[in-house]
């Protein structure tokens, strides 16, 4: 059997673009989904990657700020062809998912008045809220390991719910928590504070606007060269400290692009998440879903590029590296006090999303999404329900709701 790295360049990325072509347009399930899709196709069908390989990428990726799944990708095609690999892969499972929440975009927008969509989305918001609560009750029972973290992720609730705490301050803040509570009990190293804490970058936006920014044109021309900078700032920031897993996105989206920025509204938020789980890629698409609100497709584009930009920078850059910082101590300590934080944000960003989604006009319409909300929990914490799944029968139940009510 001929050796698969022995293969030439041009027939490696043809057949990188392929395959991940395919799972970008076809890979519904989520993130572990992906990865398995990923396993079979260059590890069992292929053998392009040996299951060590697979695993010791896996295991980086899970450790890295991003879309593990993305980042998965990136690193696949790196192994297999080098950066034009990594570049390839990345790009070939993200572009189609991007055309189609681009796609989903224009259309939420362009017929967002009519009836019908309104009482689709209706029955979207709880479940997009019930995977919001499912995926913090996943992660506290995997990360909440002690009675530290559990106050971090406590004290991370209260302040974001309380407060006008800046949420990537805080996340900070809970490192050097993490830092100080779970210090390795006799080292001689010296935490590596500067690699650790990096200052967020300013949005360099003058005059908010005090209103929700209205729908930009189709392909944003008119607004593209006032936001160009400030979405790519933004969700270069994002991308930067997407810690979890995907939807670790939506506390600090929903707390800048709503409350902070007021690029949308908290309906038009939560709808624009259900729109990113729709997608068969990466729910940090989300971010084209906002970058189209504010500059068209062209806003989309560029808020795409800067949140995707980290995950590519990781993989190419800084690979040797991470594979051996990921087993330094003052690291692990870091992110044990980072991941309840991130837990309590993601509870705190869950509340006025859950009152946009339940609290309705009629008592018996908020008991009826109440009921969705509670029985997609129940389908996704005991059944494991894949979301993809639930957010079609939502729309269903909604546009019923609506007819009734």
């Amino acid at each position: 059997m001929n050796d698969p790295a022995s293969d030439p360049l041009p027939q490696r990325l043809r057949g990188l673009a392929q395959i991940f072509l395919r799972l970008g347009t076809v890979g519904f399930g989520g993130p572990q989904a992906h990865m398995a899709m990923q396993n079979d196709e260059v590890v069992v069908k292929r053998q392009w990657l040996t299951q060590e390989e697979f695993t010791t990428g896996l295991a980086m990726c899970e450790m890295l700020p991003g879309p593990a799944s993305t980042q998965l990708g990136i690193y696949i095609g790196y192994v297999r062809a080098g950066m034009i690999g990594a570049l390839v892969s990345g790009l070939s499972f993200i572009a189609p998912a991007f055309v189609i929440v681009v796609a989903l975009s224009w259309g939420y927008f362009r017929f967002q008045g009519v009836p019908q969509l309104t009482d689709l989305f209706l029955g979207v918001s709880p479940v997009v809220t019930a995977i919001i609560l499912a995926f913090c009750w996943k992660l506290g029972k995997k990360s909440l390991k002690g009675w530290v973290q559990v106050v971090i992720a406590i004290a991370a609730f209260a302040l974001l719910t309380f407060s006008p705490i800046n949420i990537l301050l805080l996340f900070v803040l809970a490192g050097l928590v993490g830092l100080f509570a779970f210090q390795p009990p006799s080292t001689k190293e010296k935490p590596p504070i500067q690699s650790l804490l990096f200052p967020p970058l300013p949005l360099l936006l003058a005059n908010l606007p005090a209103e929700t920014l209205a729908l930009s044109s189709v392909w944003g021309l008119e607004r593209i060269g006032a936001y160009a900078l400030p979405l790519a700032v933004f969700f270069l920031q994002v991308g930067s400290f997407i810690f979890g897993g995907g939807l670790v996105i939506i506390p600090l989206l929903e707390f800048e692009v709503v409350e902070q920025l007021h690029w949308l509204t908290r309906t038009e938020f939560i709808n624009g998440v259900a729109i990113g789980q729709l997608s068969p890629g990466p729910v940090v698409l989300t971010a084209a879903f906002v970058g189209y609100k504010v500059a068209g497709v062209l806003g989309a584009l560029v808020s795409a590029i800067a949140i995707f930009t980290p995950s590519f920078a990781f993989i190419l850059l800084a690979t040797p590296l991470l594979l051996r910082i990921r087993k330094n101590p003052w690291i692990k300590a870091f992110l044990q006090g980072v991941t309840p934080a991130v837990l309590g944000a993601i509870a705190a960003a869950a509340i006025p999303l859950a009152q946009t989604a339940l609290l309705q006009p009629t008592v018996w319409v908020s008991v009826a999404t109440s009921a969705i909300m509670a029985a997609a929990l129940v389908a996704l914490i005991k059944y494991k329900t894949p979301t993809w799944s639930l957010i079609p029968a939502g729309a269903v139940l909604g546009l019923v709701i609506g007819t009734l009510a």
